[in-house]
């Protein structure tokens, strides 16, 4: 959990005082799509791996 919160705040500082505001909003909507299609490559890994799909 502490992992977690450590990467919260780096999140959050890295953000802090950066101007133009749109870049700001481009930039978290980016890094939100890149956790979505990581956790989708995640999820399908582990789904092959656990039903016996040939690699």
């Amino acid at each position: 959990m502490g992992t977690l919160l450590h990467f919260k705040s780096l999140y959050i500082e890295a953000f802090d005082n950066c101007k133009p505001e749109f870049v700001v909003i481009l930039l978290k909507i980016y890094s939100l799509f890149c956790v979505v299609l990581l956790s989708m490559a995640i999820y399908a890994f582990i789904y092959r791996a656990f039903t016996g799909f040939e690699f």
